[in-house]
């Protein structure tokens, strides 16, 4: 394999560009228009533009990116996450073009697409389910006299779903032929598929994924858990590695289960399994995730692995370096997705210019991101601007790290999740341990954070002032700099 095509943008096109630079493989860039400027298109050695801004046009257009592996001669494609990265249609027309997918296979995309066919799949091994429907409702009365059985509060969830969409709450009887409605209308709006189930509604999750890998010769390990509980909208902001509550027991059987899930459907290449838990530190499989997560980076930092390489040593046909008893957790690490978003409003994207932009620097800490100062946040994409992840000897020092980096990091320009990230690092229950899935509806208030931005733009506007009365002072050079041009566009190729 001497040279790859990544099928993703920003952030994640980047980190996986390295991880292939240090392995000695080219790298392919796919852009949009509106990403013409973007990092990833200028650090890959070859870069095509697929199309307009609008991602249907353009980096989801699975014919696009199998013809721009054609015009340069890259072998296999790296889907990242999001995108195509679980589309088992892609996943097919890429093996029938004779390239290789850095990836599952589409049988298994296909089976555990659906959280249907996943729990049908997972029940083989017995693995634990929260109580509820095996299989798709679409009588309204048939559901509800389910939903009775499972007792309330119950929980109607999209068969092909996911984000949170075609998902609600049911806490009566008398409201569940509305919600029922409300879940199958808003399932096939974003799905395309109608199809709702139903599960008992555990009342303080926690969630908690295992990240496993699997090799083409059946060899399937677990890289342990992470801890993904701090979200908004059903979405995940802050992530952590190991979990806080886990004992080693819990530990060893959830992460059987993960591995027993991913033998299930022959699973290879990385992957995520993830479980619900609950008050009783109870687990229950959710579902499963056939792409590198947002959040790998937290494994990366506990095991000492680099995820895309062991990606691509997969797709190679490699047999995995390591087995299960190799494998150890070392230290903690936090994760915080610092998104253009404003936390006063609602986690409403905040789309602009950064004006400015300085990462924070130092021992343990770590930033992914596919922005420089001055560009833009694009309003076609997600508003994920980087991945903030530190590290620690511990859980506190990891935390204490964070609470330093986010202090660091200097954005203006728009709004960010940074002054949330520290308001959940500093915040009593999450120091403690003590937290679930509905931590920001329990925690969070806009207030939280009001008195802390003003005080934060008082200093920032007595920053200012001096910054002017001392240019001021300064005399103006007596000739005007010399300004080389990039040659960077030179890799860039219209599709």
């Amino acid at each position: 394999m001497n040279k790859i095509l990544i099928a993703n943008r920003g952030e994640i096109a980047l980190r996986i560009m390295r991880s292939a630079k240090e392995m000695g493989i080219k790298t392919v860039a796919v852009f949009s228009e509106a990403d013409r400027n973007a990092l990833h298109v200028r650090y890959a050695d070859e870069a095509i533009c697929i199309g307009p801004a609008t991602s249907n046009q353009s980096y989801l257009v699975g014919s696009k990116i199998i013809e721009a592996c054609k015009l340069t001669g890259a072998e296999a494609i790296h889907p990242g996450y999001g995108f195509l990265s679980e589309n088992p249609a892609f996943a097919q027309e890429v093996k029938n073009a004779g390239l290789i997918l850095i990836g599952p296979t589409p049988q298994a995309m296909e089976i555990m697409g659906n959280k249907l066919s996943a729990k049908a799949a997972a029940l083989k091994y017995n693995i634990p389910m929260v109580p509820g429907t095996e299989e798709a409702i679409t009588n309204v009365e048939e559901a509800k006299t389910r939903a009775v059985e499972v007792g309330f509060p119950i929980l109607i969830k999209a068969a092909a779903g996911g984000g949170g969409k075609g998902m609600r709450i049911v806490e009566k009887v008398a409201d569940f032929e509305e919600q029922m409605q409300l879940a199958v209308s808003e399932a096939t709006s974003a799905f395309g598929d109608g199809a709702v189930f139903i599960e008992r509604y555990v009342t303080s999750p926690r969630h908690i994924e295992i990240q496993i890998l699997g090799d083409t010769h059946g060899n399937i390990v677990h890289l342990f858990e992470r801890e993904c509980s701090i979200q908004r909208r059903h979405q995940k902001v802050v992530e952590e590695a190991p979990s806080s509550v886990l004992t080693p027991e819990i530990r060893e059987k959830m992460g059987k289960c993960a591995v027993d899930v991913a033998r299930s459907v022959n699973y290879v290449g990385a992957g995520t399994v993830e479980f619900i838990l609950d008050e009783n530190l109870d687990f229950f499989f959710l579902e499963m995730n056939t792409r590198l997560q947002v959040e790998h980076p937290v494994t990366e930092m506990i095991t000492g692995l680099d995820l895309v390489k062991e990606q691509i040593k997969i797709a190679r046909g490699e047999t995995l370096s390591f087995k299960q008893a190799d494998l150890k957790i070392n230290g903690h690490a936090m994760e915080l997705r610092v998104y253009a978003e404003d936390p006063l409003n609602n986690f409403l994207p905040d789309i602009g210019t950064l004006q400015t932009y300085q990462t924070p620097k130092g021992y343990g800490v770590r930033v992914d991101d596919g922005f420089e100062q001055g560009m833009e946040i694009p309003i076609y994409y997600d508003p994920m601007i980087a991945k903030l992840i530190t590290y620690g000897k511990d859980r506190t020092e990891a935390i204490d790290r964070m609470i330093r980096a986010i202090e660091e990091y200097d954005i203006t320009g728009i709004q960010t999740t940074l002054n949330f990230g520290k308001f959940v690092m500093q915040h009593q229950a999450f120091v403690s341990g003590k937290f679930d899935t509905h931590f920001v509806g329990k925690y969070f208030t806009p207030e939280s954070l009001k008195s802390e931005n003003e005080q934060e733009a008082m200093i920032a506007a007595i920053a200012a002032v001096m910054l002017l009365q001392n240019q001021k002072k300064i005399a103006p050079p007596s000739a005007a700099a010399t300004v080389q041009k990039s040659n960077w566009t030179q890799n860039r190729r219209e599709y």
